[in-house]
């Protein structure tokens, strides 16, 4: 008679480490924007891309040379799927970095966070996932979030054509986000992190090396020393971030994640002179509520999925 499979144990959690984790991710993420925002000042978003995902690639090479080479890092079942995921993330990195040189940082930041809003929908589309009736409605309250800090009635002219242009790129990198993060799902259950993470870099670099070429600008000593801490900055980041949910409970730790938008209206304040208006800071507020309880609720389908072994 077949063995009734077992139950996943949950992994032991360390939330308060965690969270120094997701604290210093979003220190060193602000930080990012702030070099992404001045660079972009003199430099297109492109080759600000590009250069991210450059260093990233120097960063990581020495990880490969433990885990078997280049080589292994190549090897997967679902070539299409990574190259697909690499795409997306690409597209991604490029509309967050061109949302942060064209809006507020904490305008910016505060619609990325409506990633976790359109992972609902696409959990439900792409990997079957239940949704609930509640997890739906906190998901269209947070679009109402968004809306607000929108403003679709803003008037015309420039300045609003440049916000409503950085404020779309915004929107979509949060989408894509959201779709990389379904894909990365998928993709897990057939390779390894190395694997992943080499396709998530080399389709970046080669993807945006295309568009680059045509709006290169080779950076002075200043700058190429801003592309190259912004190109470190932002890789730690991203570690700090992965570091942290692997330790800890996402709806216990998310709301230290939040600290990105205070970090951001601060750093507009004193680098950019910049103060988040009452759209921002009621649509912000609307959007981190609605993505929090969204996570509270994933958190309690976990735990009944997966209850705490004896």
């Amino acid at each position: 008679m077949a063995e009734t499979p077992a139950v996943p144990a949950r992994q032991p959690v360390d939330n308060r480490r965690a969270a120094l984790w997701l604290l210093a991710s979003a220190t060193m993420f602000t930080f990012t924007g702030v070099l992404v925002k001045t660079l972009g000042q003199t430099l297109h978003p492109f080759e600000i891309s590009f250069f991210r995902g450059l260093v990233a690639l120097a960063v990581i090479l020495p990880i490969f040379s433990r885990t078997g080479g280049i080589r292994a890092g190549m090897r997967t079942q679902i070539p299409l799927l990574q190259i697909t995921r690499g795409v997306v993330g690409s597209v991604a990195m490029f509309l967050g970095f061109y949302a942060i040189v064209a809006l507020p940082l904490a305008e910016a930041q505060a619609i990325s966070f409506s990633r976790n809003l359109f992972l609902v929908p696409l959990a439900a589309f792409i990997l079957s996932e239940a949704v609930g009736p509640r997890r739906a409605i906190a998901a269209c309250v947070g679009f109402v979030g968004v809306l607000i800090m929108l403003r679709p009635n803003m008037g015309a002219g420039d300045a609003g054509m440049l916000l409503s242009l950085g404020a779309a790129a915004a929107l979509g990198h949060a989408f894509l986000v959201a779709l990389a993060t379904v894909l990365v799902n998928i993709a897990s259950r057939y390779d390894g992190s190395v694997t992943l993470m080499f396709y998530t870099n080399t389709v970046s670099v080669t993807l945006i090396a295309i568009p680059t070429f045509f709006v290169w600008q080779t950076p002075n000593m200043s700058e190429l020393m801003m592309l190259v801490a912004m190109g470190i900055l932002a890789t730690a980041s991203h570690n700090c971030f992965i570091r942290a949910f692997a330790l800890g409970e996402a709806s216990v730790i998310a709301p230290v994640d939040y600290s990105r938008l205070i970090f951001a209206a601060l750093a507009g304040f004193v680098v950019f002179s910049t103060v988040p208006d009452i759209y921002t800071i009621t649509g912000a507020l609307i959007i981190v509520a609605s993505s929090f309880y969204i996570l509270r609720r994933e958190a309690q389908s976990t735990d009944a999925r997966y209850p705490p072994s004896p």
